[in-house]
């Protein structure tokens, strides 16, 4: 029984030091993004088996998004990126998004003459 324990403790231990790593690297990211936009905001989205979507977006109005293995993981990198992490995609901080033609034709697809299939 105290080989089994054993074996469960290493696991857990790769596994949260995985979980360390993976909070690092989308915490970079966010920093970066919030760097290139002055500034960055975001919102954390759980998405089921996928895990949680971390929605940013800038000072300037631009925007983006990255996909974190677990809830727990995505709440960690914003907290390490240290931006203000809204609890809904609404009201004011929905509005300052930016969009442009591209993101109209993509959304609305072949209804405003975006390309079949893209």
């Amino acid at each position: 029984m105290a080989d089994t324990k054993q074996v469960d403790e290493g696991a857990d231990a790769r596994q949260a030091a995985g979980d360390e790593r993976r909070a690092a690297r989308l915490a970079k990211e966010i920093a970066a993004f919030a760097k290139a936009h002055g500034g960055a905001e975001g919102q954390v989205a759980y998405i089921g088996q996928r895990g949680a979507r971390i929605v940013l977006v800038g000072e300037d109005g631009g925007w983006g998004d990255l996909v974190a293995p677990t809830y727990a993981i995505a709440e960690k990198a914003v907290r390490r990126a240290g931006i203000t992490v809204h609890e809904a995609f609404d009201g004011e901080f929905a509005a300052r998004v930016k969009t442009g033609p591209y993101e109209w034709t993509r959304m609305a697809g072949i209804q405003v003459g975006g390309r079949r299939g893209a």
